[in-house]
């Protein structure tokens, strides 16, 4: 299914956000975005100084290239500023899988919708044009934030991998799974994303 992606420019969008891949020009967004430390506290990576970023952009480009991570860059329809990215990765075609994550959103956009909207986007293609048969996402034990949000848009928490992640920070990460199938995708659709 990476042939429906790769080599391909798509655009995922409703009335309040759009999802479209990087270009070189969005780096002085991301620099704004990545600039809030709070981001970064339960990551895996950090991106912040000049060359991050600029690794962060070129890591993009090549996953785009090869079909191994889709990022995307959020904008936010009503104020038409960039709100920040996620990306489709770990994708296992044979397994008909991948995850949603390396969301970061700005400061200003949490609690606005921004999230669901977005992450609603990003599982409809997934499920009604890739024809994923499981969606996974992964966060931080610690992440309590994330945690709700995702259980708040349908997911089930599957489980904690202890010692799973070795942070930025030196931190080691207890890693807890959650996932939507696609049994389960139409009943969360018409029940959680029905006002979207």
């Amino acid at each position: 299914f990476t042939m429906l992606i790769t080599g391909k420019n798509i655009t995922l969008e409703n009335n309040n956000v759009k999802l479209r891949f990087p270009v070189r020009e969005d780096i002085p967004h991301l620099k704004r975005v990545f600039a809030d430390s709070e981001i970064w506290k339960y990551t895996v990576s950090k991106v912040q100084t000049d060359e991050e970023i600029e690794g962060f952009y070129q890591d993009a480009s090549a996953g785009l290239n090869d079909g191994s991570k889709f990022t995307f860059i959020i904008i936010d329809k009503a104020s038409g500023r960039f709100a920040g990215t996620s990306s489709y990765g770990n994708i296992s075609e044979k397994d008909k899988r991948l995850e949603i994550g390396w969301s970061y959103l700005g400061k200003e956009f949490r609690g606005t919708g921004v999230n669901a909207h977005f992450k609603f986007l990003m599982l409809q293609y997934a499920f009604e044009t890739l024809k994923m048969k499981r969606v996974e996402f992964k966060t931080d034990k610690l992440n309590s934030r994330a945690r709700k949000a995702l259980l708040k848009i349908g997911c089930t928490e599957e489980g904690i991998l202890r010692s799973h992640t070795l942070m930025h920070d030196g931190r080691r990460r207890d890693t807890v799974f959650y996932s939507i199938l696609d049994s389960e995708w139409n009943k969360i659709k018409s029940n959680i994303f029905n006002g979207l």
